[in-house]
């Protein structure tokens, strides 16, 4: 670490990128590689000397806004623009790459390799985008199993098959509300909370609550009709190549009654299927 290492970055970042990946025409002898000072000045829409100064550390608490248009004109990834949001201690926005539906061939195969136990992938609107097939068999009762806040909220089958239906209908909506903070014009979000707000009158005394939290682990207590209760912990983790999907895997105590009862539940879908 340097006393400017701000700077630093943005040299690197800026040596990295050729005028032709930003669609400008390069002229006259370049001393360095990639873009020069006064290029990814007029990329990012800001006066040349002030980003000399960025550079040189005679400046160095850029607006939010200078830091995206720095970004888009470095072509930074989402790793390397929230590392120079902390470089500068501010805090970047919601992430302008929209979470993809598109689940990775390689990502449904991990989740299929999970035979004894639920995983599946969901975006920050809470849809499941890949199941596998213990996750089919433990949401079976909901018709169909395609939204975990649709199902909690609108599905009739919720309020058996939760055991603590308050409290996962909180968290759920908490869920909701981080993910309104990184896609406030998500219009497929927008969508679903006009929706459950319209036809469940609880759904929106939570929303007005504005409780915010995020999947990280806890514990999930089920009723299904087929095994009875089920107390299961979920793990959840961000999926690095696609921001905004999770993958989620419950698991039960080995050797528990939960365990007997899931792989109990993986017997019965397999052979109905």
């Amino acid at each position: 670490m340097t006393d400017n290492d701000l700077g630093s970055f943005l040299r690197a970042r800026r040596s990295a990128v050729r005028p032709e990946d930003v669609g400008m025409t390069s002229y006259g002898p370049r001393r360095v590689s990639g873009l020069r000072r006064e290029e990814v000045a007029v990329l990012a829409g800001v006066n040349a000397d002030y980003y000399t100064r960025l550079e040189q550390g005679r400046e160095r608490n850029p607006s939010p806004q200078v830091l995206d248009a720095l970004s888009r004109a470095l072509c930074l990834d989402p790793d390397s623009r929230a590392h120079l949001f902390r470089l500068t201690g501010a805090v970047p926005g919601h992430d302008a790459v929209r979470a993809p539906q598109a689940v990775g061939t390689a990502l449904r195969r991990l989740i299929d390799g999970y035979p004894n136990t639920p995983a599946f992938v969901v975006d920050r609107a809470l849809d499941l985008l890949a199941t596998n097939a213990l996750t089919d068999a433990l949401y079976s009762p909901f018709e169909p199993p395609d939204n975990l806040a649709r199902m909690a909220f609108l599905d009739p089958a919720a309020r058996h098959f939760y055991s603590r239906w308050e409290w996962t209908a909180q968290a759920t909506v908490a869920n909701l509300r981080e993910a309104a903070g990184f896609e406030p014009d998500n219009p497929r979000l927008r969508a679903l909370v006009s929706e459950l707000t319209e036809r469940s009158p609880e759904f929106g005394r939570m929303w007005d609550s504005h409780a915010v939290r995020g999947k990280t682990r806890d514990a999930k207590e089920f009723f299904h009709p087929q095994v009875g209760a089920l107390s299961l912990t979920y793990h959840a983790f961000d999926v690095r190549e696609a921001p905004g999907q999770q993958l989620v895997v419950y698991h039960a105590e080995p050797g528990s009654p939960s365990a007997q009862a899931l792989s109990l539940l993986g017997s019965v879908h397999a052979t109905s299927r």
